[in-house]
């Protein structure tokens, strides 16, 4: 315990007593594979002689059961659980208590300084030594068994959890260094209490905050897309809040383009893996928002995975692809692509093919609301690809909503529609005004889709009015000043 936190052996040996009572009752039989004793790692932690931090560690260890399905957590009853939370709060509240009430700080971030870099180490004995070309898993794990990095991963996540903005800035020098190793773990279940960590520090850090470690943390992300489906879920979300952090002022960041590319990669080699479409479609939206317009650029591989996916058995699926579809129309306008003859024949399909569907009203909603918008941006292109299928009378319903909608000529050179608002409400703008509203959000327009949003630039020859020369007299010379 530090000398400079208050003495509360006395009180730190009343809450731990009753925890470790309850430990030794709780049956446990380790697998023979791990080589380790969680519960005695535990009691060990929880003995008479435990300081206030070997005390926090256990309670780190106890309240990460409740989110854990490991063989090595798993075991430890909720209740357990529950009363390691309760305990380290009335410490926590008992450390408050005998310190100025113009000095209350968080215990466990107090404790950090001090267990972080232990824990990191832990982690660190079972990596794997890439600059060792022989090293490989096996030989990491004979130097240390990997459960020792598993249980302190999930303590690290614990602390790292405990402490929120905006004190979490202060320990991005402490915090980032140890996720960073927890991401270079060959273990998933390692490498995942890394990105969990990561995902809270991406809610509770500035970007300034993570200074120099921004282009580290990002290639980590990166290196890290290919990991295996049980922790997808967590790299995608890491990934997304993370350069959308780090990045988010600058929409044509490469880390933008890197990133979604090899997102794009894993999907269209397993783009029947139904975990990591739903992974990828939930939280991939603040980057489509964050690069606006240059999602144009991805078109030809977003759309193919859009229109695969619309037709899956899965409900959820479709609902999160039909409001992905929402979000590009509504932040490209979508231009320049051909995609729209395609994009309107699916969607019909779909419309038809949920009669059978349960979530069969939701999904109608929202083909009617992105057929609406296309019908609203797309004009005549629009009504070209819809002419195909109006007259088929199980689209009666959704002719008549269609043809209620009011159609805006393409070519207009006096008007444009951006989409700009949510629930399918569209505003209407001038092309100057839609330009400078890009502009103001800080999208670049390349000069071919900015001439044909307001149309060609006329150059207008203006006269110049013209001095007429002076005569000059002979033998006469002129000062400077032409005189």
């Amino acid at each position: 315990m530090s000398n400079s936190l208050p003495d509360l052996h006395s009180h730190l040996s009343q809450l731990a007593k009753p925890i470790l009572d309850s430990l030794l009752k709780t049956p446990y039989t380790p697998e023979e594979a791990t080589k380790i004793s969680t519960k005695s790692t535990l009691e060990s932690l929880l003995s008479t002689k435990s300081s206030v931090k070997d005390f926090s560690l256990a309670c780190a260890l106890l309240s990460s059961s409740r989110s854990s399905t490991h063989e090595l957590l798993a075991w430890i009853p909720s209740h357990l659980s529950t009363a390691a939370e309760a305990a380290f709060s009335d410490l926590s509240k008992a450390y408050n208590d005998a310190l100025p009430a113009d000095e209350k700080i968080n215990l466990a971030g107090q404790l950090m300084p001090e267990i972080v870099p232990v824990l990191k180490e832990k982690i660190k004995e079972s990596s794997i030594n890439k600059s060792d070309e022989e090293d490989e898993v096996s030989a990491a794990s004979a130097r240390a068994p990997v459960g020792f990095a598993i249980l302190a991963a999930y303590q690290f996540r614990w602390f790292v959890s405990q402490v929120e903005y905006p004190n979490l800035g202060k320990m991005v020098n402490l915090v980032v260094p140890c996720a960073l190793t927890c991401l270079d773990h060959w273990s998933p279940e390692v490498k995942g209490q890394g990105m969990i960590s990561f995902i809270h520090v991406a809610k509770n850090v500035n970007a300034p905050e993570l200074g120099w470690y921004g282009d580290v943390i990002l290639d980590a992300c990166c290196q890290n897309i290919a990991s295996s489906d049980e922790i997808w879920l967590y790299v995608v979300e890491m990934s997304v809040l993370l350069v959308t952090c780090i990045q988010g002022d600058n929409p044509r960041s490469s880390w933008f383009e890197k990133m979604l590319n090899e997102m794009l990669s894993h999907l269209e080699r397993q783009p029947r893996n139904k975990e990591r479409c739903i992974a990828w479609l939930q939280f991939i939206e603040p980057i489509f928002n964050a690069i606006g317009l240059v999602l144009l650029a991805h078109f030809r591989r977003i759309f193919p995975l859009f229109f695969r996916w619309m037709h899956v058995d899965d409900d959820e699926t479709v609902l999160l692809v039909l409001k992905r579809v929402q979000t590009v129309i509504r932040l490209t306008w979508i231009r320049n692509t051909p995609y729209i003859d395609r994009l309107v024949d699916e969607l019909i399909v779909l419309f038809k093919e949920a009669e059978l569907r349960t979530a069969r009203d939701e999904i109608r909603t929202d083909i009617l609301d992105i057929l609406i918008m296309l019908q609203q941006c797309k004009g005549q292109q629009f009504e070209t690809a819809w002419d195909k299928h109006k007259d088929d009378p199980d689209l009666t319903t959704l002719a008549c909503n269609l043809s209620s909608e009011p159609t805006l000529k393409e070519e207009s050179d006096t008007s444009c529609v951006a989409v700009l608002g949510f629930e399918s409400k569209l505003m209407s703008f001038s092309c100057s005004s839609f330009l400078q509203f890009l502009n103001y959000r800080g999208f670049y327009l390349a000069p071919k889709i900015e001439e044909e949003v307001t149309g060609p630039k006329v150059k207008v020859k203006r006269k110049v009015e013209r001095k007429p020369k002076m005569k000059i007299k002979p033998g006469r010379r002129l000062n400077r000043r032409g005189q």
